[in-house]
């Protein structure tokens, strides 16, 4: 049974509409990942948009818990249930059916189309709850309800808000299965499986902390797809149910180690871990050192110690992969088309961290030799700051050692790099905005926006609002706030494109806007007021400025990917941009720098696509219809079921809110300026057109002719070379005439070795300790030379006893430093130059002990 499939479809039959699973990263700036079913409703829940037209919907959402507030990572591995990634089944109300309909609907699909048996199951109501009592009694007998307190049976959004008391579904998985003190309904332990829960959402929480009954009350449920098919499949852990069983089967095969008690941790940790790694992958969440992207690291990372333990010293779960995509690529299509990324990105960050995992679980157990309640908090920074370990990882070492780690020591290490880090950092100051957007949204609804098809329009100001984002009557003369017109021609920041600018004229004045932003599904423009008052209600002419040359910018941004693919292949993504008016940034997943012949490549098709002179075709689509088409999309946007397609012709399709040009020779020219490294796998193209592209050539231009004048020379790669050669005749030069005043080396033999320890006030002492070493068949030379007041000192050795490593590292601390190097040739720095002649001395004493 596709049990997924049946719930959604069950559901459908009963009017609702199904809706598909939201991105991992919800538009959601308390959230650090999707980690619920009711997410993408929260906002309707809250009444801060309205209500859909169809009150009712069912999905299956694919959730997150393993970063922020909800945190399940440190339990994988070690319980039957929790997953950093798991799909929630769910069905809402919004104000339509209510506790008798959820408890109806629930019973019928657990028990008709589930087929669970009654006998299996139990319910639990909150304690004040009689009209579930009543309602359950329907279907269930009486002496299998129990009623539980807030803790168990009340749901809540936050401290104030939606709330309400939910009812939970229980399955008996036997008494004869499990044996624990927790094995009571209600308790910790197996037995009594949750798997279906319930909200009646019937209340709004005051600040006071009064329940005050909602107008029109709504249901939420959420039911765990892995524990329905461990259920139905019979067995008493999630990991052993066909959802996970052929990535462990596989990792088996990979390690040639069979599933024991020792090996099964280790195979349950990785089966989950990839599954959560590739699906941030294929939403767009890179591997990172801040946020989501951090998160993602930490996962793999924990897969990738698990495999250590397994014996894996080289990637291994690229390999893992395909098994997952048999197992969801289905219902998940985005697994499947992105299967080739997804696995490099995978085996890239494996590299990483299997370069510095040896070293580090050598520091790790080396400390651990030395602990005996509380691992040092200084070492698990160590371990953090150089060799990648996240600190969760170090605990989960040490959790089968029943230590801990010295947290307090770690934090205040971390806080201390941060404050390094953010003195350092230029911050944009930027802050999410709070202000009076809920009012407006209900007084007004969202203003609509006209600006494809117009950069000018005749508008009413429905809203001010002050530099506070409150609302307010009027905007006085030299005053700035945001004005939100009933039409606007602004385009607001957004899918990389930054918001217009422009002006809004009355014929009395004029008043600037200096962007444009959207808050809350509204568009608001920021504005600056030059000459009379700006008021609420007045008409005006909204006129934008910068169209034309952003547009171009963002066309050039598609032609750009579709060059790249073409050059890179199709594993390159889009991992973010910017187009602005006076340039364009494109950030795409790509392991390695680009060759100079690449640039010039990718550079040299944008160009001829601008020239072939092709024009744009925007329509707009049902999403299935636009994926048909083979339009690319941004993985972690969120798209609505109708979806803006633009089109060049057989260069570019991509899913696009952006503005274009109609013809791709619109955009003028097209120059590469910088390709560069963002992060790991992740490289930046740097690229301007149209006007800014004249005045980028006009520049070099400018530029070369600056140089020809200064060479004297028409032709600047000639005089070039002229002058490097004249550079390089210098040096020798100098370098010939440093020698030449050099004073004598002192030498002297010891039997047949000749040892040289001199201080050298000029030369290149490197050099001449190669030239001693190859003009003497055995010598020991140990040089020193002040460098303003640091010493450097270099030693060699050829067919002697004494090994220049060792020497350098006996001499080295005399001055204040340290060093090494091989038995043949070695190195240091010093900080005490007044130490100089002593170092001389124990250089040759040395020399003199230690010759045989």
């Amino acid at each position: 049974m596709d049990i997924r499939k049946e719930y959604l479809e069950f559901f459908k039959s009963k009017g609702h509409d199904v809706i598909s699973s939201m991105p991992l990263v919800p538009d959601d700036p308390t959230l650090m990942f999707t980690n619920a079913g009711m997410v993408q409703f929260k906002d309707v829940f809250t009444g801060a948009i309205p209500r859909p037209e169809n009150p009712t919907a069912t999905t299956c959402q694919l959730c997150v818990r393993a970063g922020g507030k909800h945190n399940d990572l440190e339990n994988v591995g070690y319980t039957a249930r929790h997953h950093t990634l798991f799909e929630m089944l769910g069905n809402f109300s919004f104000g339509d059916y209510f506790k008798e309909d959820a408890i109806a609907y629930a019973w019928e699909f657990i028990t008709k189309n589930l087929e669970l048996p009654i006998e299996k199951l139990w319910v639990t109501i909150h304690e004040s709850d009689d009209e579930a009592y009543e309602l359950w009694q329907k279907h269930i007998d009486a002496s299998r309800i129990k009623r539980f307190g807030d803790k168990d049976n009340f749901w809540s959004m936050g401290d104030t808000g939606a709330c309400g008391p939910c009812s939970e579904i229980f399955y008996d998985q036997g008494e004869e299965n499990f044996s624990t003190d927790e094995d009571y309904l209600g308790g910790e332990g197996d037995r009594f499986l949750e798997i279906w829960n319930l909200v009646f959402m019937q209340y709004e929480r005051d600040a006071s902390g009064k329940l005050n009954p909602l107008p029109k009350p709504s249901i939420d449920t959420g039911m765990g797809l892995e524990r329905v098919i461990a259920i139905k499949e019979g067995v008493f852990n999630n990991f052993d149910s066909s959802n996970f069983q052929p990535i462990i089967k596989k990792l088996e095969e990979l390690s040639k180690k069979k599933t024991t008690k020792e090996t099964i941790g280790s195979y349950r940790v990785i089966a989950d871990h990839l599954r959560a790694t590739s699906f941030m992958l294929s939403q767009g969440i890179l591997f990172g050192n801040e946020g989501r992207p951090y998160v993602c690291r930490r996962i793999l990372r924990r897969a990738v110690r698990h495999g250590y333990l397994l014996g894996f010293r080289k990637p291994f779960l690229a390999k893992l992969f395909d098994t997952l995509a048999d197992i969801l690529g289905s219902h998940y299509t985005e697994l499947v088309e992105k299967a080739n990324y997804i696995k490099e990105q995978l085996t890239l960050e494996e590299e990483r961290f299997f370069k510095t995992i040896d070293l580090g679980m050598n520091i790790f157990n080396d400390e651990l030799k030395n602990t005996k309640e509380v691992f040092s908090g200084e070492v698990a920074f160590k371990l953090y700051d150089t060799y990648g370990f996240p600190l969760d990882l170090t605990e989960d070492m040490l959790r089968d050692k029943n230590l801990k780690v010295d947290s307090a020591k770690f934090d205040e290490l971390m806080s201390e790099q941060k404050a390094k880090a953010k003195a350092a950092w230029k911050g944009s100051g930027d802050t999410a905005a709070e202000g009076d957007f809920k009012q407006l949204l209900e007084k007004y609804g969202e203003n609509e926006f006209i600006g494809y098809e117009n950069t000018a329009s005749k508008s009413t100001i429905l809203a001010l609002l002050d530099e506070n984002y409150k609302e307010v009557e009027t905007l006085e003369k030299g005053s700035s706030g945001w004005v939100m017109l009933d039409k606007t021609p602004f385009y607001a920041t957004s899918g990389g494109q930054s918001g217009d600018i422009g002006a809004l004229e009355d014929n009395k004045h004029i008043a600037m806007i200096e962007d444009t932003q959207k808050f809350f599904g509204l568009n608001l423009s920021k504005v600056n007021i030059e000459s009379l008052n700006l008021r609420k209600g007045e008409k005006v002419e909204a006129i934008v400025v910068n169209r034309n040359e952003i547009s171009k910018h963002h066309s050039a941004t598609h032609l750009l990917q579709s060059a790249l693919k073409m050059v890179l292949g199709d594993t390159v993504s889009q991992a973010g941009s910017l187009n602005d008016a006076n340039r364009l940034r494109f950030d795409f997943t790509y392991p390695k720098a680009m060759s100079n012949e690449q640039i010039e490549e990718v550079e040299d098709l944008v160009n001829s696509m601008i020239a072939r002179g092709i024009s744009g075709d925007i329509q707009e689509l049902p999403i299935e219809e636009a994926k048909k088409s083979g339009a690319i999309a941004m993985f972690g946007e969120k798209y609505g079921d109708t979806v803006r397609v633009v089109n060049f012709a057989d260069v570019s399709v991509e899913f696009c809110g952006g503005t274009h040009v109609k013809n791709t020779s619109d955009i003028g020219s097209f120059y590469i300026i910088k390709e560069s490294g963002v992060s790991a796998g992740v490289r930046r193209i740097e690229a301007v057109c149209g006007a800014s592209a004249i005045s980028y050539t006009k520049e070099i231009i400018s530029s070369m002719n600056e140089i020809q004048s200064e060479l004297k020379n028409n032709d600047a790669i000639a005089g070039i070379k002229k002058l490097k050669d004249q550079i390089k005749t210098l040096k020798n030069e100098l370098v010939e005439a440093q020698s030449q005043s050099q004073s004598p080396i002192s030498e002297s033999m010891i039997g047949d070795t000749k040892i040289v320890v001199d201080v050298v006030s000029n030369g290149d002492i490197k050099k001449i300790v190669d030239d001693l070493k190859n003009a003497n068949e055995k010598v020991a030379v140990l040089l020193l030379q002040a460098k303003g007041d640091k010493v450097m000192l270099v030693a060699g050795s050829k067919n002697t006893s004494i090994k220049a490593g060792d020497w350098i590292k006996a001499i080295a601390p005399i001055v204040g430093g340290g060093g090494g190097g091989r038995p043949d040739f070695a190195q240091a720095g010093g900080k005490d130059v007044s130490k100089i002649e002593e170092a001389k001395t124990a250089a040759l004493t040395f020399a003199q002990e230690n010759l045989k």
